[in-house]
């Protein structure tokens, strides 16, 4: 798999490190069943409130579903579908609203999809695959093909496959994959004591 390593202010684990979002695909390779299961399973034990996992998966295989695979396909924004058309596998990753134990509203469970979904990445990189999580799509055309609860919430879909030549991609991608990993610094994110006042080493 290429390497863009995360350029991190201080060590961190290296399947943190590697993982990260490219959008080239290989087109002719299949996501295997097991590797598949993996990145569920993954996602399965993911934290969450109550242990209640919110999170649910509608998954689409090209290699095996072509169809359907081509109606989520189709709820993608135009500039993913630019590179997502390699893409052997896409899935979508939804928050029920509610707790299964009490029926009452889960405010976090929008919190604890995430968390599932970033299990469901590191898996991927530790196989090896490829994994790019996108809000660029339309979550009400998903309910409707997919027949999707009205009051679930489709948070991101993620394509999945193994790594492709960075050719396959427009030049303006291409560039954007090839550029070095960047991100605000933690002074920016982390408070310590009260907001705004930065961690100190």
């Amino acid at each position: 798999m290429p390497k863009n390593p995360a350029i991190t202010q201080v060590a961190i684990a290296d399947l943190i490190a590697q993982r990260w979002s490219p959008r080239a695909i290989d087109p002719d390779q299949p996501v295997s069943r097991d590797q598949l299961l993996a990145l569920l399973e993954a996602a399965r034990w993911a934290p969450s409130c109550f242990g209640d996992q919110p999170w649910r998966y509608l998954v689409w295989d090209r290699f095996r579903d072509p169809a359907g695979w081509r109606q989520a396909f189709d709820c993608l924004a135009e500039g993913n579908q630019l590179w997502v058309k390699n893409a052997p596998i896409l899935l979508l990753a939804v928050a029920a609203p509610n707790f299964g134990h009490n029926d009452q509203p889960n405010r976090w469970a929008q919190y604890d999809t995430g968390a599932a979904s970033e299990n469901l990445c590191l898996q991927a990189t530790a196989l090896g695959l490829v994994a790019h999580q996108m809000g660029g799509f339309d979550p009400e055309a998903a309910k409707a093909r997919f027949n999707i609860p009205a009051d679930h919430v489709g948070m991101a879909m993620i394509a999945v496959g193994h790594p492709g030549a960075i050719e396959l991609l427009p030049q303006a991608l291409a560039e954007k994959e090839q550029a070095p990993r960047s991100r605000k610094p933690l002074a920016q994110l982390a408070f310590e004591g009260r907001w705004g006042q930065s961690v100190q080493n």
